[in-house]
């Protein structure tokens, strides 16, 4: 962690990118991290940069950059391989961080931080400032919080440890952020995604094996008036289902002309498998975007498949 910040004092630019299709977590990392070296090196030119998620566009604003200095230092976060950076050629840098909390995938900087073990890549740059004894603004604070809240499911998944409660507890005693406030704006939604959400369920299918999934066009996306990353809002609904294992939510993203899939497990692991479609993720949570709606039968196919072998083994 010293050797990051002696990079961070180093360079006069600075960019922070984040993985493809923005979540809490990569923003909150992203926008603390900002602030942070805005606040103790104000001469330095600081951008987080990334395509805009509008779902969470109370967190911060995102930066454009239109020319970039080929002598600046990059750090990438939340993002475990070269191609789920978003909108980011890292030749033009003249130096490559990483800092993530995925399994690893493949080396693409100079120096890598990675924690598999943490719950949040909001985790590792809260725990990052502590050591480098970075004074947490408030600001700072509720967007690092609402990184890790969003990325355990309010502590619920079972990379929660009791460092990332130690952690938390400090930054709230540090900084007496009122944290409840924080959950209308993280959660809040329109009453067309809960009529959305009204739609899946009652149009969800399963595999025999206990493979729960649904294929959501851009007809019906419009015709509830939601989009494509309102799926991967409630991907985490169906956790505790008794007859599914694994779920997966397909959605026609317009803007990309892709299919995001969204998939969840509460039993085989399947980030190797997002691995070869394309994505990636942790072992229970992951996700993929793929070239059509023929491919994610092919997922569907190999999703069953995996559970099949993993019931086998297990004897359920």
């Amino acid at each position: 962690m010293k050797g990051i910040k002696k990079r961070i004092k180093k360079y006069d630019t600075i960019v922070i990118a984040r993985h493809i299709g923005a979540d809490p977590d990569a923003l909150g990392a992203q926008f603390a991290l900002k602030e942070m070296i805005n606040n103790y090196y104000p001469k330095k030119k600081v951008y987080a940069v990334g395509s805009p998620a509008y779902r969470f566009r109370f967190m911060g604003t995102l930066d454009r950059i239109d020319d970039i200095d080929k002598n600046s230092l990059l750090i990438a976060l939340d993002t475990p391989d070269l191609k789920r950076i978003d909108g980011i050629n890292i030749d033009d840098y003249a130096e490559v961080i990483k800092i993530d909390h995925h399994p690893f995938i493949e080396k693409y900087a100079s120096i890598e931080l990675i924690d598999d073990t943490a719950s949040s890549t909001c985790q590792i740059i809260l725990e990052f400032l502590n050591t480098c004894r970075y004074k947490i603004t408030k600001s700072m604070a509720k967007n690092l919080y609402l990184g890790i809240v969003a990325d355990t499911n309010r502590f619920l998944h079972d990379y929660t440890t009791s460092k990332t409660f130690d952690l938390v507890s400090k930054l709230i005693k540090d900084t007496n952020i009122d944290f409840t406030s924080f959950y209308k704006e993280l959660y809040n939604r329109p009453i067309s995604e809960v009529k959305f959400q009204g739609y899946i369920y009652q149009n969800i299918n399963l595999t025999d094996n206990g493979v729960a999934y649904i294929k959501i066009t851009d007809d019906m996306l419009k015709e509830f008036g939601v989009d494509s990353a309102s799926c991967g809002n409630m991907i985490n609904d169906l956790n505790y289902v008794n007859e599914v294992l694994i779920w997966v939510f397909f959605s026609y993203d317009v803007k990309s002309n892709l299919i995001r899939a969204n998939i969840r497990s509460r039993g085989p692991a399947i980030n190797e498998l997002a691995s070869f479609y394309g994505g990636g993720g942790h072992k229970f949570a992951s996700g993929a975007r793929l070239q059509s709606f023929e491919q994610a039968d092919n997922l569907i196919k190999d999703l069953d498949l995996l559970l099949e072998n993993y019931l086998d083994v297990n004897n359920e």
